[in-house]
């Protein structure tokens, strides 16, 4: 390699500051901690007086790959975090009021190599012989019975609910073990070094702590991605209309549900998340269309079980940062951007910053074409997130209040519009590589919003109705047969992880 080509590397990396706690925090600790905390001396900074958001209870399947390399026991830290399971998320009334369908994490049906399982379902459709489209999903009936099981060979596509502060805690006691040291302290000042990096954070108690590469997990305020380094937000709130929610926890008022529930309000949505201790309840809001205390008072109106805290209002402000690496920080959780929390992406996205962290940690110093390509993926995994939220609120038939009209009427990126198109025209979906949304979460959610295909692939076409009829009740006769030997989700939560009471 010729030597003036060669771009020089900056100084080693072995002391990391991770600035702010929380989830996002302990996540990095956990992780970095777990791969390179032999190699490297790692802090995290919190406050116990700096609350953290910790609304975000519901998870999706990747949390798995996550414990799994972290070789997290799966009934410890459930009994620790009062985790439930989930199988999928519950939308109430959002293609219309009094219409609901499931988004789950399964497979529906059997896909050909020319065509998808949809192209089959919506010919069956057409011909009066197939049942409804969630039929020929096994998570998707388990979560509509209430039931759930561990299946061999990964059966049964699952997440959780869990309570997120026990899950900071859970992974400080976890960090702690291999090496990670807590400082308690509120941070006052970044100090910059000549060269525009990031010197050393100094807190409240006058201390100064040095290093060589920093992790911001300060939440929305991004104390050391945005105000120190002065990296720029880029604002999405032209399709991300709410901007606000309120959240309360209530006593469990009967069985905890393997799902999440979405439920489509006037100017927005309402969450609830069955843990095996409480429910976790909120309500996502646009404040151009609703006041605080009126979301509070829709929120109150619609809960069941006593409350157990005030609520609290919590603004954000929908978009991500323009750079998440900049120089020697690297913006990780709420600082690095934020959607909404409607398809349960916040916790998703801190994890893959980890990983996408660990993959190409700078030991020897941190080189510009690393950092290029690590915001150039962390870009566009956001950006397909972003799309497939908007998809919730652009298709819709609902126009009865000025929330909803302004939703069906606004334009949306020339990315989702294709999509949206091409399903509505072909009934064909496609995956974009390392994307988060499979084909299937793309159907079951276009369908479920209310697009119905203009067409189906001929390969649907060579089977006639007795063979179509016989390839669709085979699939939801085996799901049935699957399902009905399941037990109860609260039953068997009861005796895998039951948490201290």
């Amino acid at each position: 390699m010729d030597h003036n080509n060669r771009q020089e590397a900056g100084r080693p990396v072995r002391r990391v500051i991770i600035a702010g706690g929380g989830t996002a925090g302990w996540m990095v600790a956990a992780g970095l901690s777990k791969a390179l905390g032999k190699l490297l001396d790692i802090r995290l900074v919190e406050s116990d007086e700096i609350g953290t958001v910790g609304v975000g209870e519901a998870t999706i399947p990747t949390l798995m790959n996550f414990h799994h390399l972290l070789e997290i026991n799966e009934q410890e830290f459930m009994a620790a975090t009062g985790a439930t399971f989930k199988l999928g998320i519950s939308f109430e009334n959002w293609r219309a009021r009094g219409e609901d369908y499931i988004h789950s994490f399964g497979s529906t049906g059997t896909d050909h190599w020319t065509a998808g399982f949809q192209h089959f379902w919506r010919k069956g459709r057409e011909r009066g012989l197939a049942r409804d489209y969630g039929d020929y999903c096994l998570e998707l009936r388990a979560a509509q019975e209430h039931r759930f099981a561990h299946l061999p060979k990964a059966g049964m596509n699952y997440a959780y609910h869990l309570d997120a502060s026990a899950y900071a805690k859970y992974l400080r006691r976890f960090s702690e073990r291999f090496g990670v040291q807590r400082i308690e302290g509120k941070i006052v000042d970044v100090a910059l070094a000549a060269s525009g990096d990031i010197r050393a954070i100094r807190l409240d108690s006058g201390a100064e702590l040095e290093g060589d590469l920093f992790i911001d997990c300060t939440g929305f305020r991004g104390l050391l991605i945005g105000q120190a380094l002065g990296v720029e937000y880029e604002d999405w709130s032209h399709w991300l209309f709410c901007d606000s929610a309120a959240a309360v926890q209530t006593a469990s008022s009967g069985d905890a549900v393997p799902y999440t529930r979405s439920i489509a309000r006037e100017s927005g949505w309402q969450w609830r998340i069955p843990l095996q201790h409480r429910v976790g309840n909120g309500i996502v809001f646009s404040s151009r269309y609703q006041g605080d205390a009126d979301a509070i008072d829709t929120l109150l109106g619609n809960i069941e079980g006593a409350p157990l805290m005030q609520p609290r209002v919590i603004k954000f402000q929908p978009g991500q940062r323009r750079k998440v690496w900049h120089r020697n920080c690297i913006a990780i959780g709420l600082a690095s951007g934020f959607l909404e929390p409607i398809e349960s992406t916040s916790i998703h996205l801190i994890q893959r910053g980890i990983i996408r962290l660990m993959q190409s940690f700078p030991g020897h110093g941190i080189v510009q074409s690393e950092v290029d390509e690590y915001n150039a993926q962390a870009a566009a995994e956001i950006a397909h997130i972003r799309d497939f939220i908007i998809l919730h609120y652009k298709v819709t038939n609902r126009r009865d209040t000025p929330f909803w009209r302004a939703c069906a009427d606004m334009a949306v990126p020339a990315s989702l519009q294709h999509r949206i198109d091409l399903f509505r025209e072909t009934g064909r979906v496609f995956r974009i590589p390392n994307e988060l949304f499979a084909e299937n979460s793309w159907i079951q959610v276009m369908l479920g919003q209310g697009i119905l295909p203009h067409q189906h692939h001929q390969t649907a076409d060579l089977m006639d109705d007795r063979e179509l009829a016989q390839f669709l009740d085979n699939i939801s006769g085996a799901i049935e047969r699957t399902v009905a030997q399941l037990p109860r989700h609260e039953a068997y939560v009861r005796q895998y992880c039951a948490a201290p009471r």
